[in-house]
């Protein structure tokens, strides 16, 4: 028998790339390279880097490891900003996570990229992630099962 699960994921842009603000608590956050437009004080997603869970988000982004690898995938001209979605409890967050790398392949994520150790799994978003799919599907089955939807706007 398989178990199906299913998540709907509000983000909403949380920082520049600065973590402060992004939440202490339980979920999934992505970081993005961004064009900053200094004049309009804004900017504009241009590509996913690289998904993550935590139990504590705003700890684990200000003390990640990956930073300097980031930092690397940045063109003149943008900075890293993030996102984030609350999500609580271990096996959810991870499954979340890994349904999300499967879908997009972030440049800066290894995991889950070939793989889906879960049973099936939804992934509907919302929000700022305008570079998400919405209606994301894992699937354990060991060809590729992820199918993009269709695409979320977002606006920071």
């Amino acid at each position: 028998m398989m178990f199906v699960k299913s998540y709907a994921l509000g983000s909403r842009v949380l920082a520049r790339t600065g973590c402060r603000r992004l939440p202490a608590a339980s979920g999934i956050y992505g970081v993005y390279a961004c064009p900053f437009d200094a004049r309009a004080q804004t900017v504009s997603l241009w590509r996913l880097l690289y998904l993550g869970e935590a139990a504590n988000m705003q700890d684990r982004v200000l003390g990640h490891e990956k930073w300097p690898e980031w930092r690397r995938h940045l063109d003149l001209g943008q900075e890293l900003c993030l996102n984030a979605a609350l999500i609580f409890g271990n096996d959810d967050r991870r499954r979340a996570e890994a349904a999300m790398i499967r879908q997009h392949e972030p440049p800066c994520n290894a995991a889950y990229r070939d793989s889906f150790p879960f049973d099936m799994t939804t992934v509907t978003t919302s929000g700022a992630n305008a570079l998400m799919s919405s209606g994301i599907h894992g699937s354990p089955d060991r060809e590729r099962a992820c199918t993009d939807l269709g695409r979320v706007g977002g606006r920071w």
